[in-house]
């Protein structure tokens, strides 16, 4: 476009407030009467569903991880260990293992997780904290450096 003057120039909205509009009347397409038509009020209806989606995906999040920690403490209870306990002797172990993994295994993989529950428990056996009841030949077949360590002197 070209304008004479600077006032039609000024005046002049442009293709940049078509592609604007357009742009919320798509995202208000499924909306009811007005709140799809009128653009004054489907800014609002979209911003305030933008900021609730935000939202959401923040608590889907939490929501996630409080259910891992859910299955991960379910699955230790089935084999007389504590949540606490069992990330503690994995970190201890230098098994780096996250929430959402161990879910995977405690749920998909019981054989796997119940390994490394019997590494968990030779690992607190070998430091000395007696917070597991557990018999001594469920963990014996598992060796780690600490009883390598011990079996030396």
């Amino acid at each position: 476009m070209v304008f004479t003057s600077l006032v039609n120039y000024v005046r002049s909205r442009g293709p940049d407030e078509f592609w604007k509009k357009r742009r919320i009347f798509k995202l208000a397409a499924h909306y009811i009467g007005r709140r799809r038509n009128c653009y004054s009020i489907a800014v609002r209806s979209v911003h305030r569903a933008l900021a609730y989606v935000t939202k959401g995906r923040k608590l889907k999040k939490l929501d996630m991880a409080d259910l891992w920690v859910t299955r991960i403490e379910a699955a230790c209870a089935q084999h007389n260990l504590e949540y606490k306990t069992l990330r503690n002797s994995l970190n201890q172990s230098d098994i780096l293992i996250n929430r959402k993994i161990l879910s995977e295994l405690a749920v998909w993989e019981p054989h796997t997780f119940k390994a490394l529950t019997d590494i968990a428990k030779r690992r607190t056996l070998d430091d000395g904290l007696a917070s597991i009841t557990t018999s001594n030949s469920e963990v014996d077949r598992i060796i780690t450096k600490g009883t390598l360590h011990v079996n030396k002197q």
